[in-house]
Parts: structure tokens; C-alpha cells; sequence
């Protein structure tokens, strides 16, 4: 999620920027050959990916949610019809401190992808909350930025919670049967009532990172549940 609140997740992103070139040749000499090479025509790194308003469809629908929990107004936003300039990384190192926000992708250093949609479900007394993104990179840098989860939840094994002073641990663990890819994050601490997970499941050049908080489990069930409706949602989307 791009946004922060007090419960916790990553989102995350990050994209590589590829180079354009194109080629080009003249013909030499005095005489005309009558042929001539015309400038190929770059690649469009964006091609076959989904733009933020494809992407807004295929977020999971409020029937996948736990009971009792409804849409954040601020919670929702997407990169309409336009794909953004792929941003680089503000950190060599994970940002620990992040973890306490909405925007776990993030303590990497890294910001976004190229398009996005996300939105954020909660209860009325804010103790539960689940929030989806899904962001499209360019190249391999979906890749990357799963790779960089899973380097987080290591240096970021522990770490202090600044609203409550409160010790945390982090445990990360490679999750099967989501996408091409998927790593499951969860945070405990014998302060809190209950955990956050943070699943998120590579798909292509797609990253869906789902938070939850909800259920007993520390979010993990809402979570897995979340991300596996997107993921098929998102199938059908580059299907179609």
C-alpha cells in the first residue's frame, strides 16, 4: 500500500529502467544501391503489462473479505490509464521502522512499479484490517523485489516498535501453490493481541502483496484467501 497507517505491510516495488536503442545505416560510397536499412523500432517496455485501471479490476471484491469489515474511503487509489516512470531504490539497506506502516515494499528502498491499484478493508474500530496492491514492473524486476522480501524478513528479524516500545519479530517462509512465486511475512509481539502477515505472490511482471490483520491467526488465512482471488482475477484480466 503506497499509503501508511499505524497496522503494518509492505508493499513494495520497484522497477528497472531499460534502455532504448534503436539501430540505424546509411549506404556509402558514390553509388546508389537501392536498398537502405531502416531504424528499428525500440521496445516498448510496458508491452503486455497491465495499466492501473486494468489492474483495479482485478482486485479482490468486498464478498472476499472477513465479516465486518468495509472499504477505507482513503484507502483506495490506482494509476488510472497511464504507466508511471519506473523508480529506483532510495536505500541500500531495509528500513526496519517501515514495518510499522502500510507500505512494507518499501522498507527495500524501493517505491513502486510502472502501474498499481490497491484498496484497504477494516472494521469499525480499526483492530482489523486487510489491504491489497497489485503493481506491474518492468524486465525482471518483479523478481527482484521478491528477492528483496525475503532479504528483509532476515535483517529485519527483530526490531523495536516505536509507538509502543515494543520488541518484534519477523518470520518469513517461502509459500507454495500462489503465482509463480509467493513469500508469507508475519510479525508478532507479546504486546499485541494479534499478528500481521504479509503475503505476497509474483505472477509475471506482477507483485500482489496482501496485509492482514483479521482472524486470529495473525491475518494469515484473510491474507492467503485475498491473494489467491487476485491472482486468479488477474489471469483472466491478461486472457482477455
Amino acid at each position: 500500500m503506497r499509503h501508511s497507517s499505524r497496522l503494518v505491510t509492505l508493499l513494495a516495488v520497484a522497477a528497472l529502467p531499460l534502455a532504448l536503442s534503436a539501430c540505424s545505416s546509411g549506404s556509402s560510397g558514390s553509388s546508389d544501391t537501392g536498398a537502405s536499412v531502416k531504424p528499428d523500432k525500440a521496445k516498448d517496455p510496458n508491452a503486455g503489462l497491465l495499466t492501473g485501471t486494468q489492474l483495479k479490476k482485478a482486485l479482490a471484491p468486498a464478498s472476499t473479505f472477513p465479516a465486518g469489515l468495509a472499504p477505507e474511503a482513503d484507502g483506495a487509489s490506482d494509476s488510472a490509464g497511464d504507466f508511471l516512470s519506473p523508480s529506483g531504490r532510495s536505500a541500500a539497506k531495509p528500513d526496519c521502522s517501515r514495518l510499522e506502516g502500510t507500505a512494507w515494499i518499501q522498507v527495500t528502498g524501493l517505491k513502486g512499479g510502472v502501474s498499481f491499484a490497491q484498496n484497504d478493508y477494516a472494521n469499525h474500530d480499526k483492530t482489523e484490517e486487510v489491504a491489497q496492491e497489485i503493481d506491474e514492473f518492468q524486465g525482471t524486476a518483479a523478481t527482484e523485489v521478491m528477492k528483496d522480501l525475503r532479504t528483509v524478513a532476515t535483517e529485519c528479524a527483530a526490531f523495536t516498535d516505536t509507538d509502543a516500545h515494543a520488541k518484534v519479530k519477523v518470520a518469513g517462509r517461502s509459500t507454495a501453490g500462489l503465482g509463480d512465486e509467493a513469500y508469507t511475512m508475519t510479525l508478532t509481539s507479546g504486546a499485541w493481541q494479534n499478528g500481521t502477515t504479509l503475503v505476497a505472490a509474483r505472477s509475471g511482471n506482477a507483485v500482489v502483496t496482501v496485509l492482514s490483520t483479521a482472524g486470529g491467526d495473525n491475518g494469515v488465512a484473510a491474507a492467503k484467501k485475498v491473494t489467491t482471488r487476485i491472482l486468479g482475477s488477474l489471469k483472466s484480466e491478461k486472457s482477455a
